[in-house]
């Protein structure tokens, strides 16, 4: 199975802020079956972007890489097939 290139990152805990380490990426809202429409976010020249359904605020941190997120468990990846 092809790999992911944008991250898609989630917020089934709630919080008030994620910080992420890259700037383009997907927000799926919590974890399914609970998510919304998945949404492409681009934080172009800003450091931080807020997503227009959940109203979770994503934060850039270059000291993060790519894929990683703060807290990490925000980082979503679809399950494996069986």
């Amino acid at each position: 199975m092809a790999e992911k290139s944008v991250p898609h990152f989630h917020n089934s805990a709630g919080l008030a802020e994620i910080r992420v380490g890259v700037k383009e990426f997907m927000c799926i809202g919590a974890k399914p079956p609970f998510d919304h429409p998945h949404v492409f976010l681009d934080m172009g020249a800003d450091g931080d972007i807020v997503c227009p359904y959940c109203s979770t605020l994503y934060r850039f941190d270059p000291a993060l890489k790519s894929a990683i997120a703060a807290p990490a468990d925000a980082l979503w990846s679809e399950p494996e097939a069986a």
